[in-house]
């Protein structure tokens, strides 16, 4: 499957069914009089996010999307049908943005999350709902209401726990195969990974989360270099990153500042997420060189530097659980801030 994350769609409701003029007119029957139904709704468009999607493709060959109209009114006061609604389902963790590509009108980040986009035309009133002591025999009835429509942008932030950042060929989709059962593409060759990919980290029974590989940045990548920053929305909502740093490269501390660079170029406080900092493929690296570049990256970030290897899979569980640690730490704070804002204290309600 292709995977797409931006995307612009056409959405319309569906008009409302217009009234009917109609008149009882039967043989042996005394009085007739007016009897036309209304028309029924329109359909409305909603927008609703599912699991088992991570990807926008789908409206890659469906852009256009549009409600049923609502059936006419008849006559013997039979009322139209409602029209049926359009609904869009999409992944947890799409925005939509009007059609200016900067307003954002929602955010479905939780899912199940059902919204309406757009309201279906009311259905127009049929002549027998004018008739009265003064117009005995109305002649006219509503016509429906139009739908509405518009242009809208769906851009799609992956819903990960932590994201896997760093250079071209800095062991990234290595990693992600050792630390999960994802099977991202391998090789030795610069901007392999071309999407994001995503993976389940199982730790334990109840100690699971999910990691994001994102593909690599170079420098200038903010200015539209290789793949861009593009993807980097994709890790705007993990708890923290894991920052792979290539120990077979000579200079490891510029690698390191290329990448953090980016990331603060990006902007939307990414680079003040938590970073895990460590250098990958250290099975190719004998012990001193492997201390040398640890030690000049520790002294140029300021934090602690974790050795590990996707291949031999030496350091992988115990980075594995330090970044599950802060995931349980994250959403920790997120689950008080929601009871506070409730106005609940966890533990003191008692029967």
């Amino acid at each position: 499957m292709k995977f797409l994350d931006e995307c612009k769609i056409y959405i319309r409701s569906g008009n409302g069914g217009g009234g009917a003029v109609s008149f009882r007119r039967e043989k042996y029957i005394e009085y007739g009089g007016p009897d036309g139904g209304d028309g029924g709704k329109g359909g409305d468009v909603w927008i609703e996010a599912v699991d088992g999607l991570n990807t926008l493709i789908d409206f890659r060959y469906h852009q256009h999307f549009k409600a049923e109209t609502g059936v006419h009114g008849m006559g013997r006061n039979r009322h139209g049908s409602n029209g049926s609604d359009a609904v869009l389902r999409v992944p947890v963790g799409t925005q939509v943005f009007d059609e200016d590509k900067e307003t954002l009108l929602l955010d479905l980040d939780k899912a199940g999350t059902r919204v309406r986009l757009l309201k279906g035309g009311n259905g127009g009133f049929g002549n027998t709902y004018f008739k009265g002591p003064v117009n005995q025999a109305p002649r006219h009835a509503n016509p429906g209401q139009d739908g509405e429509e518009r242009w809208i942008w769906l851009r799609l932030k992956l819903i990960a726990d932590v994201g896997l950042v760093g250079l071209p060929n800095a062991g990234k989709s290595t990693f992600l195969a050792a630390a999960s059962a994802a099977k991202p593409k391998i090789a030795d060759y610069p901007f392999t990974t071309l999407a994001p990919n995503l993976g389940m980290v199982d730790l334990s029974v109840g100690e699971r989360f999910i990691l994001a590989d994102i593909p690599g940045l170079i420098e200038g990548a903010s200015e539209g270099a290789g793949l861009g920053v593009r993807f980097l929305g994709h890790v705007e909502r993990t708890a923290t990153l894991i920052h792979l740093v290539d120990g077979t490269q000579e200079d490891v501390v510029n690698a390191w500042r290329t990448v953090r660079h980016e990331l603060e170029n990006y902007g939307e406080e990414l680079g003040d997420k938590v970073e895990i900092l460590a250098l990958s493929k250290v099975d190719a690296l004998d012990k001193e060189t492997r201390k040398a570049k640890a030690k000049a990256l520790a002294r140029a970030s300021g934090a602690q530097v974790r050795q590990v290897s996707g291949v031999s899979g030496e350091g992988v569980i115990e980075l594995l659980r330090e970044a599950y640690a802060m995931v349980r730490s994250r959403k920790g704070e997120e689950a008080a801030d929601a009871a506070a804002a409730s106005g609940e204290t966890p533990g003191d309600w008692t029967p």
